[in-house]
């Protein structure tokens, strides 16, 4: 279906895609890969190592695009109306709070992110087995169809209606369809929920190619090769302004409007969007389409300012007619695509004070992390962090200026399950380090698993003191690498 061609030959000059990469390197984006397509030529293809094309990265709330495009499929199957409303579906979870404005709801108003919820009850700490009982915990609040407001869990919601009225996996349910035809990976799954049903709001795991299929699809009104596979009509009021998501007019990237848990964007495009920076953006009018995952978390107001500006004065604005083909300029962006990692510490690499750390244990005082000391063995290149908190004596292993992969220590995350505790999982991570300052040492820990998430730890040292702060942007883990910490040395 895709082909790979030169930037010139689909009229892009390549030291304007080069500059595009350069951009986000140069502002220390934590990016994974990007595609960037005109119609079905890929002009532009980078994976940044560990990354790869065959892996299967966590989309986020990208999941969502893929639920309105499931919902439209069983309105095309005569499973239900879009008018249909919510309750119709959920009889056995009725109860005292479920109220005239629940009761309202409908199908097409959940679609566009106008629900009756503006408050939830916390799933990732309801313990509950059953995800959707906790949607009716609460009554609802709000009239339904008048004002936008993100709603994940009503997002699930829909998801679960797809899987009542189909009996299988929303994300099966599309491949059986039209995904696996369009080349979509046949082993691409979506993480479960408690209950057993997809996680549909968040939990969809692919590739970077299997994104592209599928917005390709969405933007060419539901065909692959020109056989129509679903109801272009469908796809069209999915893709436009079903109503307005910029509260105060301002000029986020992302108050363009909404559609069907679809982002509206620039010159009347669309996109998929997902935590930490998963972007499926499309433009119609230069029948473009832009792929990126990454793992931003924490970062989403500056990186997607500057990630918006980028794509459209670097690429978007500047496609046109096919140019000469630029063999130097070619064979520079060939090198530099080639040649991407992840991001790392790099601001210091080297510290006088090294010598004096290593080998040093500092006890801690009653902190909110529960660590009761850290120990430093570090040399020139590399070092490893030592410490005791609940779970016992954890070692986790850093490179300064370059990543050390390894499994992130702590043990018992969710893995096919979320929140689901998995007895003894631990997550893929890399962990990098440098100094700021000749006597603070930084190490950043990037969780690259299923689960994506970031952690930094800061260490700032005086005579025999230390000085420890770690904050985390993770959802729903890494809640014990947050807080600060003072501590003593004990040993020489």
């Amino acid at each position: 279906m895709f082909r790979n061609v030169s930037p010139e030959s689909v009229g892009i000059s390549s030291k304007k895609v080069l500059k595009f990469f350069e951009t986000l390197e140069k502002y220390h984006f934590c990016t994974h890969s990007i595609i960037m397509a005109r119609g079905n030529d890929i002009f532009a293809e980078g994976y940044y190592a560990p990354f790869h094309k065959d892996f299967k990265h966590r989309m986020y709330s990208i999941s969502k695009s893929f639920v309105a495009i499931a919902v439209g499929m069983a309105v095309e199957d005569g499973l239900l109306s879009l008018d249909d409303k919510m309750v119709k579906f959920f009889p056995e979870y009725a109860n005292e709070y479920t109220n005239e404005l629940l009761e309202n709801m409908t199908i097409r108003e959940m679609l566009t992110m106008e629900t009756c919820k503006g408050k939830h009850t916390n799933w990732f700490t309801s313990g509950t087995e059953d995800r959707c009982e906790v949607y009716f915990r609460e009554p609802a609040d709000r009239v339904s169809g008048t004002i936008f407001t993100y709603d994940s869990p009503g997002s699930f919601m829909l998801n679960v209606i797809v899987e009542k009225l189909t009996g299988k996996p929303f994300l099966e349910y599309m491949k059986e369809r039209f995904l696996v035809k369009g080349g979509f990976s046949k082993d691409a799954y979506c993480i479960k929920c408690p209950g057993g049903y997809s996680f549909g709001d968040s939990g969809v795991m692919c590739t970077a190619r299997d994104l592209l299929v599928f917005a390709r699809f969405v933007m060419d009104g539901g065909k692959i090769d020109g056989v129509s596979y679903m109801n272009e009509d469908y796809l069209i009021e999915a893709t436009k302004k079903q109503v307005s998501n910029g509260h105060d007019g301002g000029v986020e990237y992302n108050s363009y409007g909404y559609g069907y848990q679809i982002w509206k964007a620039p010159n009347d495009g669309f996109a998929f969007v997902g935590m930490g920076d998963q972007f499926a953006i499309c433009d119609r009018e230069k029948d473009f389409v832009f792929i990126i995952n990454s793992d931003n978390q924490g970062h989403k107001a500056a990186t997607r300012a500057i990630l918006y500006h980028a794509l459209y004065e670097l690429i978007v604005d500047e496609l046109g007619e096919p140019l000469e083909e630029d063999v130097q300029a070619q064979a520079e962006l060939k090198n530099h695509l080639d040649n991407l990692k992840l991001f790392a510490l790099n601001e210091n690499v080297a510290s006088p004070y090294a010598e004096t750390l290593n080998g040093k244990t500092y006890i801690l005082d009653e902190n909110r992390m529960g660590i009761e000391y850290v120990h430093f063995d570090i040399n020139s290149e590399e070092g490893v962090l030592t410490y005791k908190n609940a779970q016992g004596v954890k070692k986790l292993p850093f490179g300064f200026g370059y990543n050390v992969f390894c499994k992130f220590p702590e043990e018992n995350y969710s893995d096919l399950t979320a929140t689901i505790p998995e007895p003894g999982n631990m997550y893929d991570c890399a962990v990098s380090a440098d100094w700021p300052e000749e006597q603070k040492l930084r190490i950043k820990v990037q969780i690259i698993d299923k689960y994506f998430g970031n952690m930094s730890m800061e260490f700032g040292f005086k005579e025999d003191k230390v000085g420890i702060f770690m904050t985390k942007t993770a959802e729903a883990f890494l809640e014990e690498y947050y807080g600060y910490a003072n501590g003593t040395c004990v040993s020489e």
